[in-house]
């Protein structure tokens, strides 16, 4: 029929000009979203403008020890009691990993069940989240997976493409929270999850010192999601989280800045 072979190559007329749109569009996505990608996240109005030397001190809590002998750093006293190995583990896991034994794996276990336990009399919603997500999600915590030196761990693309390993459960959660409807009542949601991070950390030419800046570590995740009716929802809920990390440290008797 005349109309049908006229629709027809109408068809091939719009495949040939989406052809050339979509090529358009991959273009100027390409340009746009990766400038996008480069402007960093808002900081706090509070926060000083600068290097590390303008930070300011805010609070001393508690009273720093006075020994009158010299004191030994946490790898020292791990080593010695056995607690803690981080020597000759290169053969194993490379550096900057480490062994808990004994009273070092308890310790963990025991501050990890304590601050779940304190966060959920607080209201807290425990969640578990995946370790290995997507890169979209960490784009969208400010992280770019593709940067180079990357301090995110990519699985194999020949087999697992688009995979990254998590260097914190805020990630998780995130992902969690992403194009996901939550009744304006039901906020601000309080989140707490304890997860292995891993972080592959960029080479600064000097090793860290004991149990700083590792591979591989726990660590309980407090995340919060805040209406954004008066504008101060969200530095509200940050000041109860700091006032929580406040309540943790004393608790446990330590002397904090």
């Amino acid at each position: 029929l005349p109309e049908l072979a006229a629709l027809r190559e109408r068809g091939r007329s719009l495949r040939g000009q989406l052809r050339v749109l979509e090529a358009e569009e991959s273009d100027l996505e390409q340009r746009f979203y990766l400038g996008a990608l480069q402007l960093p996240n808002r900081t706090h109005p509070a926060v000083p403008v600068g290097d590390q030397s303008q930070a300011r001190l805010l609070e001393v809590v508690g009273e720093k020890p006075v020994f009158d002998f010299k004191p030994k750093g946490h790898l020292e006293l791990g080593e010695g009691l056995d607690i803690i190995r981080q020597k000759r583990l290169s053969h194993v896991s490379g550096h900057r990993s480490y062994y808990l034994c004994g009273a070092g794996a308890l310790l963990q276990h025991a501050l990890v069940t304590f601050t779940l336990r304190k966060l959920l009399s607080k209201g807290f919603l425990p969640m578990t989240v995946p370790d290995l997500l997507r890169g979209a999600i960490f784009e969208g915590c400010g992280v770019q997976p593709s940067a180079a030196p990357s301090p995110v761990y990519t699985i194999d693309p020949a087999r697992f493409e688009d995979l990254c390993l998590a260097g914190t459960s805020e990630m998780g959660i995130a992902g969690y929270f992403m194009d996901h409807a939550v009744q304006l009542q039901d906020l601000p949601i309080r989140v707490v999850c304890s997860s292995t991070c891993y972080r592959a950390e960029t080479d600064t030419g000097r090793e860290p010192w004991g149990l700083y800046r590792v591979h591989q570590f726990t660590k309980v995740e407090m995340f919060g999601v805040t209406a954004a009716e008066s504008g101060t929802e969200s530095e509200e809920l940050l000041d109860e989280f700091l006032g929580l990390q406040k309540e943790i440290f004393s608790e446990l008797g330590l002397h904090y800045r």
